[in-house]
Parts: structure tokens; sequence; C-alpha cells
């Protein structure tokens, strides 16, 4: 594959653009302390703030270097590493505070903390994914410590044993369906993650030849951490607390799920006969170029590299043209708002779908199969 040619500058100064999720808690802070119509800035400012940021400063098509040395890629690891404590602090702060003052009713507590899933589920779980993917265990903690803290611990199985290996197959429930809802897909998704990340893990130990029980299943670890988490908001403030932690959850896995549904709208890999697909190309996930919604998401819109190179650091991600991988018109914060929208996401999507299918797929005449996942299931 190749990528658009490009000399991106790394290092210093160049990683500065990504810690501006940073400025969005002293807003947190604000929003709690104020109260009443203030509430609505944490959504504006984490999605809409930055879509009215690419329509200014457009698209990067730009590529790094992928030879660029470790050490300059510093800055970049940092902000995904700081914002665990980050999170945590923000998410256990705020609740001492709201639930020990008598300024916020009960409505105002719950739309701070829907706010604060947006917040955890936009940035938190984005940079939990770049940590999961890596290979320094410290990285995997830190991921699957933002994970559970939205109770969605299971989600790095599910990603990295279910999704990365059959993507854009009948396998894969990530992989949003031709004409399917979200509002359908949702529902579907919450269920059958959860299933097929415990049949992975328990699958991979079988291999070993040991039990599902055993301690080396990672869901012993996402247990224990949620638990822990929803021990803590108990001794905060009783049953009041853990619903606001479940609220502020709710809201980050709503937020991801939104984005997983964007990702691989109606797209398929080829099926070769006798449960045999294609390798994963960069065709496969929709690609997507805007500048400052890349900032607010660590380059994940970057993601037909992503699933072509899966252990690549976000800096290094890079980006195709439209003759190699499919181009979303806008930046997630405006696409997942048109996703809200059946009839407009259709609208919108599916003569993209249309043409992606044409132009890479021009011996595929009879789409039946794919659109209703009727080929078999991949070994």
């Amino acid at each position: 594959m190749t990528a658009i040619p490009g000399n991106a500058k790394l290092g210093g100064m160049a990683a500065a653009p990504y810690w501006l999720s940073l400025a969005l808690v002293p807003l947190a802070v604000f929003v709690a302390m104020q109260g009443g119509w203030t509430i609505l800035l944490l959504p504006i400012s984490t999605w809409y703030l930055f879509a009215g940021l690419d329509y200014v400063v457009g698209l990067n098509t730009k590529n790094p270097d992928l030879e660029t040395d470790e050490s300059q890629l510093f800055w970049y690891r940092a902000i995904t590493l700081l914002w665990v404590p980050v999170q945590l602090c923000t998410i256990f702060g705020l609740m001492i505070y709201v639930t020990q003052t008598d300024h916020l009713n009960g409505f105002e507590q719950w739309a701070l903390f829907a706010g604060l899933g947006i917040l955890s589920g936009t940035i938190g779980i984005t940079y939990a994914h770049e940590l999961m993917h890596q290979k320094p265990k410290i990285e995997r903690w830190m991921g699957d410590i933002l994970m559970t803290s939205v109770l969605y611990g299971h989600f790095r199985s599910e990603h990295l044993l279910v999704h990365h290996r059959y993507v854009a197959t009948p396998r894969d429930p990530v992989t949003a369906r031709y004409n399917e809802s979200f509002w359908r897909f949702f529902p579907r998704v919450l269920k059958q993650c959860l299933v097929s990340a415990f049949k992975a893990e328990k699958a991979m130990l079988a291999r070993k030849g040991l039990p599902w029980h055993d301690k080396s299943n990672p869901f012993w670890r996402y247990w224990a951490l949620q638990g822990g988490f929803l021990l803590l908001s108990a001794l905060i403030a009783g049953w009041w607390g853990v619903f606001l932690f479940t609220v502020q959850a709710f809201w980050a896995v709503f937020q991801l799920e939104l984005v997983n549904y964007v990702e691989h709208y109606g797209l398929t890999r080829k099926h070769l006969g006798d449960g045999k697909y294609e390798h994963v190309l960069p065709r496969h996930s929709w690609n997507s170029a805007h500048r400052a919604s890349n900032w607010l998401l660590i380059n994940l819109q970057r993601h037909s590299d992503h699933h072509y190179k899966p252990d690549r650091r976000f800096p290094l991600l890079q980006t195709y043209g439209a003759e190699e991988a499919p181009q979303l018109p806008f930046g997630y914060p405006v696409m997942t708002l048109t996703a809200l929208s059946p009839t407009l996401w259709r609208k919108v999507m599916n003569p993209r779908v249309q043409k992606w299918r044409e132009m890479y797929y021009p011996e595929i005449t009879d789409w039946t199969a794919y659109r209703t996942g009727g080929h078999p299931m991949p070994r």
C-alpha cells in the first residue's frame, strides 16, 4: 500500500495540538461550579468546537516519516499516560464536590455526569484504544484502567481478539451492516461484544489447556477494577454516587459505539470461498484527514492505516487518498451527529458505499450475501 507522500515533522511543539484535550478539564470544573446552562459547554466544546475548527483549519494530508526515532514520540505518548490520573481525578473529584454541596439539583448533577461521559468517551476511550495496542505492560494496564472506569473493560478483549481479526466480515459485531441504523446497531453490539469477548478469551485459554476461570483470564482484572470504581463511588455518595458513575459510563460507551458505527459502516472484505476472506486493507475502514478532530482523537480518524498496521503509534499513522481508502465527507464530530438520524445517515453514506463497491469490487454483481451476512463465518 502507498500512503500520501509527505514530510510531516514530529517531536517538540508538533505534539502540542494533541494536548488540547487537557483544556476540557478546567472547563468541566467550571461548569460543575456554575451549573445551569453552562453544563452544555461540555458536549459543545468536546465535539462541536472541534467540528468548527475542522472547517477553519481544513485537512492534513501530510504523513510522518515511519523511520522517526522513538525518542521523538515522547510528548505524544505522555499525553495518553497522563490522561489516566487526570480523568479519574476529574470524575471522582467532581463527584465529591457536587454531592457535598447543594448548588446543583439532581437533574443538573445527572447532566454534568452525562457531559463527563462524553469527555471520558471521546478522549478517555480513544486514549485507552491507543494504549491497549502497545506492547509495554504499563500502557496496556493504563488502557484497562480507562476502559474499566467506564464499565467496559471487556472492550480490550473484543477489540484485539475479535474486531481486528474479523473486521468487515460476518463474525465482527462492530462492523455496522449496510442500511443498519445506529439505533439497531447500539443494543446489538452491547450484547454481542460482551459475549464475543468472553468467548475469545475462553478459547485462548482452552488452547493452552486451561479453564475459563483461570487467573490469567483478563476478565478477572476487568471485574475487579470495575467493582473497585463502583465501590469508590458508593463510599463517596452512596447509591447516588453509583448512579452518577453509571451515567458517566453509559454516555462514554454510547460515544464509543457511535464512533464504531461510523468507522466501518457498509464495508466488507471479499469472500474468497470456503470461509476465507481477503486480508484487511485500507479500503476496509473509512478514512478522514480532518485536522482538528484528529487532534482531539489522536489520529483515530486515520483509521484505514490503523487497521492496516494496528500496532503503529498514533503520531505515525498515515493517511490515504481516495484511490486506496474511502473518505468520510466530514470528521467524526459531524458524522456521529449525522448517525443519530437514520434517514440523514443513509442519504449521506449509502451512495458512498455504492461507489466504494463499484470502485474496489467491480467483479461482484450480487451483494445480497454481503448485505445480509449470508457468507460463512471466517475460519
